[in-house]
């Protein structure tokens, strides 16, 4: 009996891993491809995996919402050259996924070239099978 309890924790314990590790992949999938959307002006998957209630806090102090930071893009106020994930863990809480890492951008903000190193924290809820990004922190690492 204690052999079959056992070898029933251990089953449990690899499936609750393996769910984990699918999850944290599956956001940094979205966080791939939410970069790359930026770069290539991709609205389409930007719609997707921006949350309707974003809160996006640049790390120059500005903020966005969904819309706004869209329209950016969209008005040449903001442009992205390049984005390169440096570093990036994710940490699983049911349907809330927080990603911290690091990133190297190449941008444009109101005709000022940015090629920086940001810190970042974002928060992705899963809403129905689609992870969406619901909050954007960054600061300014030194160079």
């Amino acid at each position: 009996m204690k052999s079959f309890l056992f070898f029933c924790g251990v089953l449990i314990s690899s499936f609750a891993y393996a769910q984990s590790s699918t999850g944290e992949k599956a956001v940094l999938d979205i966080e791939k491809q939410r970069f790359e959307a930026q770069v290539t002006k991709n609205y389409a998957v930007l719609e997707k995996v921006l949350g309707d209630d974003l809160i996006y806090n640049h790390s120059n102090g500005n903020q966005d919402t969904k819309q706004s930071f869209i329209q950016s893009i969209r008005d040449g106020k903001q442009s992205y050259d390049a984005i390169e994930m440096l570093e990036s863990k994710v940490l699983l809480y049911g349907n809330t996924a927080v990603v911290s890492g690091i990133c190297q951008v190449k941008a444009a903000n109101n005709g000022q070239t940015i090629n920086t190193k940001l810190r970042y924290t974002d928060v992705y809820v899963k809403k129905g099978p689609q992870w969406q990004m619901v909050a954007w922190q960054s600061l300014r690492l030194a160079n």
